[in-house]
């Protein structure tokens, strides 16, 4: 990494999965300085990365401070807040008061948390832009896939007329494993969940909110929609049979959950088996439809910790050559 990025700081709200995999990855960028990480329990000033991620994978508190995360969104100078709280959807918070606030201190955010885009998406955008900082939320989408900046940056001279992705692995692995394997749904969920590949309480995934999520904030970001969850016509994956996989296999088709933007849809579709949205396991997948470049698909994994820190390390290198 060049010289030339001048140095930045970030702080890291949300100390799970992902907040771990970037503290993990930034490790190695001397360009980026940390100043504080806060979890549910506490907040940890200027840390030692390596330290406050061995506590923290070994159960034990990270704090070493009384500050709360909007403390050090509102008090402590630094460049960027990185908010990776788990998403919620029902308001968006806390992680929406997190952004909100961030962004009105004239902070920039880089963000994987789905939940302050749906519920607000006018909202943020507008505040950014109004403060002059950048919001940044390739991670909400598709993981280490890139869809957001694909789009905002390589794709720039060209329309956009539609979008659609498989966009949930946990989905897509579950209807793999049940059309190659002839298994039962509870079958590979609970296969699913044992592996780590599908959550305790699998909703979010297996109805299709998740994927309904990533289609509000496309529709929003390159559409010029005010959407919200409540504006898709979703359909999950719960209901589906062994017997119309199998069905759908003879005849030449493969069944994916696909996330239609310019429709705001989620359902089950047929996919042709020779079609590149046809990507097994957990992969994900979107074809870009375009004016003038035609269609572009790309693929990759769609969760996981330092895959989503990838995306997230991403956004904070265009940040970095932004402000430079």
């Amino acid at each position: 990494m060049g010289n030339s990025l001048s140095p930045l700081t970030l702080s890291i709200i949300g100390f799970g999965a992902i907040g771990q995999g970037v503290a993990t990855i930034v490790q190695n960028v001397p360009q980026i300085k940390v100043v504080a990480i806060a979890d549910s329990k506490g907040v940890a000033l200027m840390p030692d990365l390596k330290d406050v991620l061995a506590r923290k994978r070994g159960g034990q508190p990270i704090a070493n401070s009384n500050l709360t995360a909007l403390d050090v969104i509102r008090t402590i100078d630094h460049d960027v807040v990185v908010e990776v709280t788990p998403t919620n959807i029902h308001g968006g918070e806390p992680g929406l008061t997190h952004v909100r606030e961030a962004l009105k201190n004239k902070r920039n955010v880089v963000t994987s948390n789905k939940g302050p885009l749906v519920a607000a998406f006018d909202e943020l955008t507008q505040l950014a832009y109004t403060n002059g900082v950048a919001l940044r939320y390739e991670a909400t989408v598709g993981g280490a896939m890139p869809i957001v900046n694909l789009i905002r940056d390589t794709l720039a001279g060209a329309r956009v007329l539609d979008i659609r992705g498989v966009l949930n692995g946990t989905c897509n692995y579950i209807l793999t494993r049940m059309a190659e394997e002839a298994l039962d749904y509870d079958q590979v969920l609970s296969e699913a969940q044992d592996m780590g590949i599908a959550e305790a309480d699998p909703t979010y995934d297996v109805t299709g909110i998740d994927t309904a999520c990533k289609v509000v904030i496309l529709a929003n970001a390159f559409f010029g929609r005010s959407a919200t969850f409540a504006d898709v016509d979703v359909t999950g994956i719960d209901r589906i049979t062994q017997d119309a996989l199998q069905l759908a296999r003879q005849r030449g088709f493969a069944v994916k959950l696909v996330g239609d933007v310019q429709e705001l849809t989620v359902s089950p579709k047929l996919v042709p088996i020779g079609h590149p949205l046809n990507v097994s396991g957990t992969l994900n997948a979107a074809s870009i439809l375009t004016d003038t470049a035609g269609e572009i698909t790309v693929a990759g994994k769609g969760a996981g910790s330092i895959e989503t820190a990838s995306a997230i390390l991403s956004d904070i290198l265009s940040v970095m050559r932004d402000r430079s």
